[in-house]
């Protein structure tokens, strides 16, 4: 009898080491054998969709390499986010209605590829200024557009099984309009319109090149959906594609805190990627309820530009999508802010003959009561030239990476015949469509603000290193909020973990 369980145990043994070479050697397709198995059990949706995930995401690490599943090739990150949608979609077939529960249009994913295209969409709202018309965010291929279908449904909160799911899909042409300035790059922002009437009564929305291709796609919710007159906030700083790795974290602390003394009451960023002290900050101010990050992966799915010129920085798109970003920042906020500042991480945009920025809109409003966009001269502090005084070189920040904003005081002067970028308050209501400098598409006139009512302070790599410090401006403008400013920089600092415990007390 002993010799008999023993032939046995051998013979499962030799057996189950014979699947095991035979799976290895990719005889087997054992995830297809297992996926199988786990069809034929009685699970939810919620199993069948983290199994599914699972085993997909396995297949590609026995098959491909691991720097498949990194995503650094976009087609496959694209495909691997999409496969669990697909997968449920497939099986809605053959199992109950509860799998339609993760076919979820709301997505944390800020960018989603175009069904079979090479474009992206980003997010969508309702423009009431053209009769309704939903308008989809997106960054288009401009040289490889083919027909785009959108496709309009309803989320069914009613429905008496629960489960959100959309109903009443209508696919209609699409119509698309590509930003003037894209600069080149082969991939420009856009803006893809569906004007279908079940626009009027439709939730999401989603694009495609197919417009019978309703159960595969990723559903964006329509947002703006109502005109709102009164707002939230009154000034919102909307700062876009940080990447890089970026870790200026005394600067940007020092530029939120002085715009928070004139008046902003909310900032609006776009993550692409940051170094570790500057996610610190970001939590903090998050925290705080300041700061609304908005994560920003465009390189999961092209390899962006570091800069705005083809020949100098080559890629799919200018600057990290920065065009796309400012947009959707316009958009996001139509209704949440009454005005919108739109500049760089380290940028301040700063009156100088009003005590706060809704000073001098009230009076630039009343100057120009039409008007909806008011463009503010840069003017460039170079970070090579400091105080000699050494007044702003506080022991406290030297542990804190970043530039020290207090201590460059001087300013270059304005070059006559040179292209001098400018940046923006708008009133989001009265904008279409931007560009980084300007605007490309609004309504009413475009004021330029003279440079001694409000400049851009711009602490960095000067423009005109020859000159010598005598030959700059001394502007100390910032040093007029020392009071407040500096015990409020060490609070960020302090609750953001940067300071040093010896400068912050037992």
């Amino acid at each position: 009898m002993k010799q008999r369980y023993l032939g046995l145990l051998v013979g499962v043994c030799t057996f189950t080491a014979s699947l095991l070479m035979w799976w290895h050697q990719g005889i087997i397709p054992w995830d297809q054998l297992r996926l199988s198995a786990l069809l034929n059990q009685p699970e939810t949706a919620d199993n069948l969709t983290t199994h599914i995930s699972e085993l997909t995401v396995s297949a590609l690490k026995d098959h491909q390499t691991e720097r498949a599943i990194i995503h650094k090739d976009p087609e496959t990150a694209g495909t691997i986010t999409r496969i669990p949608q697909l997968m449920v979609s497939a099986l809605k077939d053959h199992q109950t209605d509860r799998a339609i529960i993760h076919e979820e249009p709301e997505t944390a994913d800020t960018i989603t590829r175009i069904h079979g295209s090479k474009h992206l969409m980003v997010s969508a709202f309702k423009d009431h200024r053209r009769s309704g018309a939903i308008r989809v965010i997106s960054i288009i291929k401009w040289q490889d557009l083919q027909e785009l279908y959108c496709v309009l449904c309803v989320h069914n909160s009613a429905s008496t099984k629960g489960d959100g799911a959309l109903s009443q899909c209508v696919s209609s042409k699409a119509q698309v309009e590509i930003h003037s300035d894209h600069f080149g790059f082969p991939y420009g922002t856009s803006d893809i319109f569906c004007t279908n009437p079940s626009s009027v009564e439709a939730t999401h929305v989603s694009i495609s090149t197919d417009p019978n291709a309703t159960q595969s796609l990723k559903y964006l919710p329509i947002q703006n959906k109502e005109i709102k007159k009164t707002f939230n906030y009154n000034f919102t700083v909307c700062i876009s594609t940080l990447f890089g790795e970026y870790n200026n974290a005394l600067q940007f602390v020092q530029a939120i805190e002085v715009y928070k003394l004139i008046g902003i009451q909310r900032l609006v960023i776009y993550n692409n990627s940051c170094g570790p002290d500057v996610e610190k900050v970001l939590k903090h101010y998050s925290k705080e309820g300041t700061l609304e990050v908005v994560p920003w992966p465009i390189d999961k799915f092209l390899k962006p530009s570091y800069g705005w010129l083809t020949t100098l920085s080559p890629g799919d798109l200018h600057y990290y999508g920065q065009i796309t970003a400012l947009n959707e920042c316009i958009y996001r906020n139509m209704y949440q802010s009454r005005y919108l500042l739109l500049n760089d991480i380290d940028e301040i945009i700063m009156p100088y003959k009003h005590k706060s920025l809704g000073d001098l809109m009230d009076t630039l409003q009343k100057q120009h009561s039409y008007a909806g966009v008011f463009t503010i001269e840069t003017h460039v502090f170079p970070k090579t030239q400091s105080d000699d005084s050494g007044r702003f070189s506080l022991p406290e920040w030297k542990s804190v990476p970043g530039v020290n904003i207090l201590q460059h005081i001087y300013r270059e002067p304005i070059r006559k015949g040179f292209f001098n970028p400018s940046k923006m308050i708008i009133n989001p209501r009265r904008v279409e469509q931007t560009s980084v400098h300007s605007t490309l598409r609004q309504s009413g006139p475009v004021i330029n603000v003279p440079y001694d009512v409000c400049r851009v302070i711009h602490v960095r790599t000067p423009e005109q290193p020859h000159l010598r410090k005598e030959q700059l401006y001394e502007d100390k403008k910032l040093w007029e909020f020392e009071e407040k400013l500096i015990p409020n920089i060490n609070h960020a600092l302090n609750e953001s973990g940067l300071l040093l415990k010896s400068a912050t007390g037992p």
